[in-house]
């Protein structure tokens, strides 16, 4: 072979050294980019502080409680049905029968946690009502190690803080 022809190309060698420096290259910067479980859990937090915001907003707006609970795996919003009442001109609030559970609203239908589940303190369910100044009040979510406050401040206003 002459000198000419040997450079016009890449050894096998050459090319398997290039394509081992970018997988290296590459898995550092997945791993770097990948959020950690601590960081997944407040971003659960703060989509939760922006949802209970919404349903205190649709309380004011509607006048009935809205409850959250969490289920499980995840967790809902609810709330009871107007009803008319034989003899009274406006309707009457039952939380008899099926509850609202806001399945076709995007922002407050049941909903599951992204990574499992989540220990909630306190584990009752949270009552949200008309109320414009409301006693603070803190949940706090927790899986494994990491754990997350959302406070409700006097204005029933939720923050992640």
């Amino acid at each position: 072979m002459s000198p000419s022809r040997r450079e016009q190309g890449f050894s096998l060698i050459e090319v398997l050294v290039v394509m081992v420096i970018i997988g290296i290259a590459t898995a550092a910067i997945s791993v770097n980019i990948s959020p950690r479980p601590a960081d997944r859990l407040r971003l659960e937090a703060r989509e939760l502080a922006q949802r209970l915001d919404a349903a205190q907003y649709e309380v004011r707006l509607d006048g009935r409680v809205i409850v959250w609970q969490p289920q499980g795996e995840g967790y809902a919003f609810a709330r009871g049905n107007w009803v008319d009442v034989p003899g009274q001109l406006t309707p009457a609030l039952s939380t008899a029968g099926e509850l609202d559970t806001f399945p076709r609203d995007e922002v407050l239908r049941p909903r599951r946690w992204r990574d499992g589940p989540v220990d909630i303190t306190p584990a009752a369910p949270l009552r949200l009502t008309s109320e414009w100044i409301g006693s603070p009040f803190v949940l706090t979510l927790k899986r494994g190690n990491d754990s997350v406050a959302i406070v409700r401040d006097a204005t029933g206003s939720f923050k992640v803080p």
